[in-house]
């Protein structure tokens, strides 16, 4: 009789499994949220061009050129990759540091749209979309309809979020990251492990995922009478994405870790105690010019603290699997001499968005302060931004 009822329970478990992955289907042709992404995609945009224009004092001709101002820092590194692979030689040899997949992405659409620049932010905008979609769906697991919409919003009006629309990683990689955990709460971990392994192509803290899915792997294991699934191990796979970018770093250079050599040489970046960057970052405050020590220390420490308070906070209120990727995370961009780019690195931390929906959807003045605060500080970076000017 109790081997029929555990039967009937595991039954019914993963039935409603199905309909879960079965309504994830609907939810991402939600219009209604498309059409928010895209107003906020468009307005970012817009005012993005409107600033550069009135700061430089220069017209933007054409379309492209409204794309171009866009194309700073680290974007135009990914379309070298894009267009001649890795070398071995010259300043491009420095750019081994960069994951593979999203310039990969970028070379396979040139071929149809016959620019690098045009597929970079076409690669960017499908994958924002994605992104939010995704986000979406797997917080309507645990959220109501309104909050899991409003994690949404919060995504997109970030103050970085400016990074989901341009040329850099960030939309691949959350669309990768928050698709590999959908997969896991769904029981496809096939998927979970492919996603992840893409992730882990695109950028380091795919990694992460191992950890984290482990975790909801276990919660699987708790929930179901503590038996084993050999589909558990497909969450391993996500190594594989790193091994093709170690692969890259021995056939370019002969070096399978090429690329922490090039990161301490010309980024200063190598791994030590938190605590360390985290001073640095203080001392930047006081040790530059006004500019500077806005926006090399202040934000930095900043995003450090909030980064923190969030991870803190996803302990307390969220999934395991989500307090673990917050962790991980953390630890990963402040465990460096030089604590750079936090504020940016901080939009991979999707769980965030849920617990800022919570506390906005709970209480309106909340509502409120979030809001205004990211429109105020997504403003400023932006404008900073497409003036060449460094905003992370």
């Amino acid at each position: 009789m109790k081997k029929k009822q555990a039967r009937h329970e595991g039954h019914s478990k993963h039935d409603a499994a199905s309909r879960r992955e079965g309504r994830s289907l609907a939810s991402l042709l939600d219009a209604r949220l498309v059409g928010l992404m895209l107003a906020v995609k468009a307005l970012v945009l817009l005012f993005g061009a409107q600033a550069y224009i009135i700061s430089s004092n220069k017209s933007l001709a054409s379309l492209y050129d409204w794309l171009s101002i866009w194309n700073r820092w680290d974007a135009p590194h990914y379309l070298d990759i894009a267009r001649a692979g890795y070398v071995a030689e010259g300043l491009e040899a420095r750019w081994i540091v960069f994951y593979p997949l999203y310039p990969w992405l970028v070379r396979a659409c040139a071929f149809v749209l016959q620019d690098e620049l045009v597929s970079a932010f076409f690669v960017s905008a499908v994958a924002s979309l994605a992104a939010g979609l995704l986000l979406y769906r797997l917080a309507e697991l645990d959220e109501q309809d309104t909050t899991a919409r409003a994690s949404v919003f919060f995504m997109f009006v970030f103050p970085t979020s400016y990074f989901l629309h341009i040329g850099y990683t960030e939309s691949l990689f959350i669309t990768l990251s928050v698709g590999a955990f959908l997969a896991a709460r769904v029981r496809r971990w096939w998927l979970a492990g492919l996603l992840g392994a893409l992730a882990a192509a695109a950028r380091v803290n795919g990694l992460l995922l191992i950890p984290a899915l482990a975790f909801e792997a276990l919660e699987e294991y708790r929930s179901e009478g503590r038996r084993w699934r050999w589909e558990w191990l497909w969450v391993a796979a996500v190594g594989l994405g790193f091994g093709v970018y170690l692969l890259i770093n021995w056939k370019v250079f002969g070096h399978p870790f090429e690329f922490l050599n090039k990161q301490e040489q010309y980024w200063s970046k190598s791994l030590t105690w938190p605590w360390v960057g985290i001073h640095e970052a203080w001392n930047s405050i006081w040790g530059r010019g006004p500019s500077e020590a806005q926006m090399v220390g202040w934000q930095e420490f900043f995003f450090v603290l909030l980064g923190l308070a969030l991870t803190v906070w996803s302990w307390l209120r969220l999934r395991t699997s989500y307090a673990v990727w917050m962790t991980c995370n953390w630890l990963l961009w402040t465990s460096t001499k030089f604590v750079l780019s936090v504020p940016r690195y901080t939009l991979v931390m999707f769980p965030a968005f849920i617990l800022l929906a919570r506390a906005a959807t709970s209480r309106p003045v909340w509502n409120v302060v979030i809001t205004v605060w990211s429109l105020l500080f997504l403003a400023l970076f932006a404008a900073r931004f497409v003036q060449g000017y460094w905003a992370f």
